[in-house]
């Protein structure tokens, strides 16, 4: 058996020197990210006590598999208090090296943390939704309720409250594959203190949070709506609009715009766990009663959507002034409203945008673009005024693009 950079008893006693010291506060820390190995090896100036504050609070990623392993990190560059070193690899990609330092060993950490996470999710770039949320996961069933924020917002806090009773997947990303799998991601908790201080990296362990079960797969997915005040608030749990829905959770996700058809996957994910909810709430403490209902299966949505024609560009001669639309990542129709991905913009078209932008398949003038706006609309007056506003709105958001500018 051999680990990657490493061959015949070097790569045994390389595996060994992981597995037996691990425990003892070893300068070595290999980890399991979202299915991305890593070794984290600490610069010297690291103590013994918070190497093994590190194993503690990460022990839920700590990695077994020798023979996936990475190979040995470098050495940590000297000159600097707090150092530390990364090696990764994965079936993608070579293995490759980084380093990190700080001014304190609890920003050295923090920086670590942020570091493994964007590592791991580039690597994952394309193959797994990744909401940026936290998880927790019924612990007979394994089914994930996913809690979508913005970050500051209240994600760990629920996650805290919640996987006491439910089994703890993340506080950070829930990584969901293809078929509704989800890959847990335990990482420490990262806990605010002193204003204007690092976040100390906890174990969960520490907060008795539940592991989580074998196999997790999505089961819900709830934006979180914390409001604050001196009154408390009872939480409130209500259906999502699709379109909103997914307007929400784009800016909320990683590299959705790599996963093909990223608007009709996303609308395919939410269609199977029945909608997406909000829960309005003050008080994490109110949180599992209100959302034990959600790790069941859900009634399906209704809200119809189809995906867009986006035809593939065509070479043709235009004249100077005719318009077309851009070819977008993806487009699908919610409600009779449009959605169109580009990069990773989303824009809405409602009323005539969706008229305008099927007329656009290919160069035409605005005369004929009226004119079929008009078929599709009729002619209210001031149509023609509307429709020449509302092109010039799509051609400086990049929608459309007029030939010749």
């Amino acid at each position: 058996m051999t680990a990657a950079g490493t061959t015949g008893s070097a790569g045994l006693a390389w595996e060994q020197r992981l597995l037996d010291e691990l425990a003892k506060g070893s300068d070595l820390l290999p980890l399991d990210v979202l299915g991305q190995k890593f070794v984290v090896r600490w610069g010297r100036e690291v103590s013994w006590q918070q190497r093994v504050s590190m194993n503690s609070a990460w022990a839920r990623c700590i990695s077994a598999e020798g023979s996936q392993l990475p190979p040995l990190p470098s050495e940590p560059t000297p000159g600097t208090r707090f150092t530390v070193s990364v090696t990764s690899t994965s079936a993608k990609h070579p293995a490759a090296t980084f380093q990190l330092a700080a001014g304190s060993f609890e920003e050295l950490a923090e920086n670590l943390t942020s570091r493994l996470t964007v590592a791991a999710i580039l690597a994952n770039a394309g193959e797994l939704t990744m909401l940026h949320a936290c998880g927790v996961a019924h612990p007979a069933t394994g089914a994930v309720v996913a809690l979508v924020a913005k970050s500051g917002t209240g994600k760990t806090t629920a996650a805290s409250v919640l996987a006491r009773t439910y089994g703890y997947v993340t506080d950070e990303t829930v990584a969901i594959a293809w078929n509704g799998s989800v890959i847990p991601y335990p990482k420490p908790l990262s806990v605010k203190q002193v204003a204007d201080t690092p976040k100390r990296q906890a174990s969960p362990d520490e907060f008795g949070l539940q592991v989580a079960p074998a196999s997790p797969y999505i089961q819900s997915i709830v934006l979180l709506n914390r409001v604050q005040g001196d009154l408390p608030v009872a939480p409130v749990l209500e259906r999502v609009p699709l379109a909103d829905a997914v307007l929400t959770l784009i800016p909320e996700s990683s590299s959705q715009g790599e996963v093909v058809d990223p608007l009709q996957s996303l609308c395919r994910l939410i269609q199977s766990v029945g909608g997406v909810w909000q829960v309005t709430y003050s008080e994490a403490a109110d949180l599992p009663a209100a959302l034990e209902p959600l790790f069941r299966p859900q009634s399906a949505a209704y809200t119809e959507w189809e995906p867009a024609a986006v035809p593939g560009i065509r070479e043709s001669r235009t004249q100077a002034g005719s318009i077309h639309r851009t070819a977008p990542q993806d487009a699908v129709y919610i409600a009779g409203d449009l959605l169109v991905m580009l990069d990773n913009q989303i824009v809405r078209l409602s009323g005539i945008g969706p008229a305008i932008w099927e007329a656009c398949a290919g160069p035409v003038s605005l005369v004929q673009l009226t004119d079929h706006v008009a078929r599709v609309h009729g002619k209210p007056e001031g149509y023609r005024a509307a429709v020449a506003g509302a092109v010039e709105q799509l051609v400086s958001k990049s929608i459309l693009e007029r030939a010749g500018s």
